[in-house]
């Protein structure tokens, strides 16, 4: 079978250049118009922002062997090989870009927190927090995020009457250490798509090889689902786990939410309206309160307006008494600017009296959580310190 070629370059050979030059360029300097290229700039830059070694392996392996077969060596393979050249200059810039994460993260803690708060954390096992290295053999080799050996999937359980879409897979250490805290994770997709098991895996396993009891629910999407369906399936999921918590060890009395993109609206509603009648239809009398949430690269605007008379923003439901929340956003965030995620924690910090940790990453995308990336695991590091922090502070009032 003959390759096809232009001018004597295998086409394939150029379309792997090309792609990755494209999405690498894009990655660097995202766009945000027009529409098609900022739709473009979502797909294929953040996925090399995030894991710009996937593309520095796919393009290597794809010059060595064009290399290797003679394929090359024409006017136009020495231009292919010279863009596929500079495209690997990008990934140290991607790299580095990546790392300030760090910082970005540790004075969002120092901010939110409190100049004290690593004190906090003496009341917490050492075993239930990592040394802050990243895992770089994961990071480059494996980025991902597939199960951990030290970790047991229980897959789509039934928390709800509305078929798969209210379903969840429960993350566990197989030793279901007694007194494990609870986080519940919602998948994001602009309330019209996505599944569990999608987003933040790296968070999930990593919580659960360290002891946690992870949840990662479905809920009910558009356009057959309208405002607060969501929520209350998200209010359902919480009754869930206060009922099932024991079965896996957990404690039902320290549950966390979190969510993605739009299951980070839907996280920060929840957190804010505990045990709200409203939300809770034929379960009114279910604890859905919550020992604190995270939100990543949310939305935090209004849904269906259209379709329904009850306010459907978090911003319509801080309140003085809201748990503490840690907010991450991408500062190159195409799909949603963090702009609204800075005016949700700063409304949050001006109204609830608990501590809200906004940590906004250099440089980083939308979607910034589908792999064990370097600017992911510096997150999970900042979130588990915050967690840690809420549950040492829960226990030095008890």
């Amino acid at each position: 079978m003959r390759l096809v070629t232009v001018s004597g370059v295998p086409i394939g050979y150029l379309i792997t250049v090309a792609v990755i030059a494209l999405a690498m360029l894009l990655a660097l300097r995202p766009a945000g118009r027009p529409a098609p290229l900022r739709t473009a700039s979502w797909t294929l830059g953040s996925t090399v922002n995030e894991s710009p070694f996937l593309a520095f392996y796919w393009v290597l392996a794809a010059t060595l062997l064009a290399l290797a077969q003679g394929d090359l060596d024409t006017p136009l393979g020495w231009v292919a090989l010279g863009i596929a050249g500079v495209t690997f200059l990008g990934a140290p810039t991607l790299v580095h870009r990546s790392l300030e994460a760090r910082p970005a993260v540790a004075d969002a803690l120092a901010e939110g927190l409190g100049p004290g708060w690593r004190d906090e954390l003496d009341r917490v096992p050492a075993a239930q927090l990592r040394d802050g290295r990243l895992p770089w053999v994961r990071i480059l080799l494996a980025p991902l995020p597939f199960l951990h050996r030290g970790v047991r999937l229980d897959r789509n359980l039934s928390y709800g009457d509305a078929g798969r879409r209210n379903r969840l897979d429960v993350y566990h250490h197989p030793a279901r250490p007694a007194g494990a805290p609870v986080l519940i994770h919602l998948h994001g997709g602009g309330f019209f798509m996505g599944r569990k098991s999608f987003y933040s895996r790296a968070l999930l396993v990593e919580l659960a090889r360290r002891g946690w009891v992870c949840l990662s629910a479905n809920y009910r999407l558009r356009p057959r689902a309208v405002f607060p369906d969501y929520l209350v399936d998200a209010k359902k999921a919480i009754a869930w786990a206060r009922r099932h918590a024991s079965e896996y060890g957990a404690d039902a009395s320290v549950v966390f939410v979190a969510g993605s993109s739009a299951g980070a609206h839907i996280a920060a509603t929840a957190a804010l309206t505990p045990n709200d009648a409203t939300f809770q239809p034929g379960f009114e009398e279910a604890d859905t309160s919550v020992s604190g949430a995270v939100c990543l690269f949310g939305y935090y605007g209004a849904v269906d307006r259209t379709r329904q008379p009850l306010a459907s923003s978090p911003f319509d439901y801080v309140r003085p008494d809201a748990p503490p929340i840690l907010v991450a956003h991408g500062e190159y965030d195409m799909l949603v600017p963090p702009e609204q995620a800075r005016a949700f924690a700063e409304r949050l910090r001006g109204v609830s009296t608990s501590p809200v940790v906004y940590a906004e990453l250099p440089k980083g995308p939308h979607n910034f959580d589908l792999f064990h990336s370097i600017r992911f695991e510096i997150l999970i590091d900042g979130i588990e310190v915050f967690t840690a922090w809420v549950r040492s502070e829960r226990a030095a009032r008890e």
